[in-house]
């Protein structure tokens, strides 16, 4: 017994004597009290960004109160008139008593609705042809509900764009003004505007497309695609962007029912300025033009017609003396480049040559068959075409 408690004394002495020293060779740090950790921060513990209620995302008041004010009602009346044959629709009777039987005419009012932007102060403001196209009488309602005149300064219906001018010797507010270059997809809009005659109204979205064409609303276009709601009586109206700077002019909507489907075009302001400066300084919009009809080149078309290439645009008439026949141009030729721009369908040859000056010297590049041509000649300006 007292050599097991001679046992145990010495273990823990032994004991004792390691915790010592292992307490004695601790670095000084690892003894000293550590703070504690902070706990992980939670999802309320987190800084809130605070933005002014008026710059978005949370609203857009701001924006809608710098471009409202410029953005217009018209209303356009056509008055039409129609004959009434008071005739039977049996077609033996009609023949037998028809040639006899009076014939009267009638009268009709046809009422349109639209939007348009007052660009400048002294009352210049862009809407749409189609808005204004015919009308016997166009009366402009501004934002404050203050029904004012207006002239027609020029209309464009190969680009759906009209100036009209605002007869008031009072200073108007024009809307401020953004570069629709600059616009890319994703970025918010606001489209201001009259739609079904309800009053102003401002929709919101974002630019889903630039530089749509070929859809057919037009001839020439460039538009900017947006789900913001337009209707019709938006025509005209202003698409604007997140700041309330007018970046387009819409336009029309892709609807199998007349109602917004969320696809909407604009025509970009940047398009419809140059429009507008034309209108206001001749009257009427001047495009370079060579005289010839073609059509897009396909895999299937060049392998009907042995073609030696598959894009560009097949020439499929040539205007008699006009720039193209007079640089040789014949029905049958590919045309691939003007002044070595590369062009790969009929509406990239379109509006790169409405884009020049008549007057401008052309190279066109091409093929007849398989042999390769350069073919000189000088634009001239385009007819004014009826619809």
């Amino acid at each position: 017994m007292q050599r097991l408690l001679s046992l145990l004394l010495t273990a823990l002495t032994a004991g004792l004597a390691g915790a010592i020293v292992v307490l004695f060779l601790m670095p000084e740090r690892m003894l000293s009290p550590q703070p504690a950790s902070p706990p992980a921060a939670t999802t309320a513990d987190q800084p809130k960004i605070n933005l002014p209620r008026e710059s978005g995302p949370v609203s857009y008041a701001d924006a809608v109160d710098r471009a409202a004010p410029s953005v217009v009602n018209i209303f356009s009346t056509k008055i039409t008139t129609e004959s009434q044959a008071m005739r039977f629709k049996d077609p033996v009777l009609q023949h037998l008593f028809g040639s006899i039987l009076p014939e009267k005419t009638r009268q009709r009012l046809d009422t349109s609705l639209g939007s348009g932007v007052i660009i400048t102060e002294d009352g210049y403001m862009l809407t749409n042809h189609h808005v204004i196209d015919g009308a016997d009488e166009i009366k402009v309602v501004l934002a404050n509900g203050q029904s004012v005149s207006v002239s027609v300064v020029g209309s464009d219906a190969e680009s759906d764009v009209a100036v009209l001018k605002i007869n008031s010797e009072e200073s108007l507010q024009p809307i401020p003004v953004g570069h629709s270059s600059t616009q890319q997809v994703g970025d918010v809009v606001l489209a201001i505007g009259n739609p079904f005659g309800v009053g102003q109204t401002v929709t919101m979205g974002i630019i889903s497309a630039t530089g749509r064409s070929r859809l057919g609303i037009s001839t020439f276009e460039n538009f900017i695609q947006t789900d913001a709601a337009i209707n019709p009586g938006n025509s005209g109206g202003a698409l604007v962007n997140g700041h309330g700077e007018l970046i387009g002019i819409n336009t029309a909507i892709f609807s199998q029912t007349g109602g917004s489907h969320g696809i909407g075009f604009a025509i970009p302001f940047d398009l419809a300025q140059g429009i507008m400066q034309q209108l206001i300084s001749t009257g009427h919009v001047v495009r370079g033009w060579i005289g010839i009809q073609g059509q897009d080149v396909t895999k299937k078309l060049a392998e009907a017609f042995g073609l030696h290439i598959e894009d560009g645009v097949l020439v499929t008439g040539v205007l008699e003396n006009g720039p193209a026949s007079q640089a040789g141009l014949r029905p049958g030729d590919v045309i691939t480049s003007i002044n070595q721009i590369q062009l790969n369908n009929s509406q990239d040859l379109m509006q790169h040559i409405a884009g020049l000056p008549p007057g401008t010297e052309l190279m066109i590049g091409g093929w007849r068959g398989s042999d390769a041509f350069n073919l000189k000649t000088v634009s001239g300006e385009r007819p004014v075409f009826d619809e």
